[in-house]
């Protein structure tokens, strides 16, 4: 069984880049597909200050009994960064429920 992701940009068109990062990423969590049957993953633009743009990403954890888990976000200059950090969040609270953490 393989883990689903649904992709929402905000603020943004999004590229091919960010999304081949964001599927790298999703990857990860393949080994825990008996637990969770997917994800919806939102990366928004946003201007802290003018000029200065930031990218914030929000991964929350679908379960097969279609329970949400929400996660923290996770914001950086760089999207493949955030896309990264939120997926590490993800990892490390999967593993700790898994008792490997």
């Amino acid at each position: 069984m393989s883990v689903g992701m649904q992709i929402a940009y905000r603020g943004f068109v999004g590229s091919a880049g960010v999304e081949a990062k964001a599927h790298a990423e999703l990857a990860r969590l393949a080994r825990f597909s008996g637990r969770i049957a997917g994800c919806h993953l939102a990366i928004e633009a946003m201007w802290d200050r003018p000029g200065h743009r930031l990218y914030d990403a929000r991964l929350d954890l679908i379960t097969p009994d279609h329970e949400l888990i929400p996660l923290a976000r996770s914001t950086d200059e760089d999207p493949d960064m955030a896309v990264h950090v939120a997926f590490d969040t993800a990892v490390r609270l999967l593993e700790k429920d898994n008792g490997q953490g």
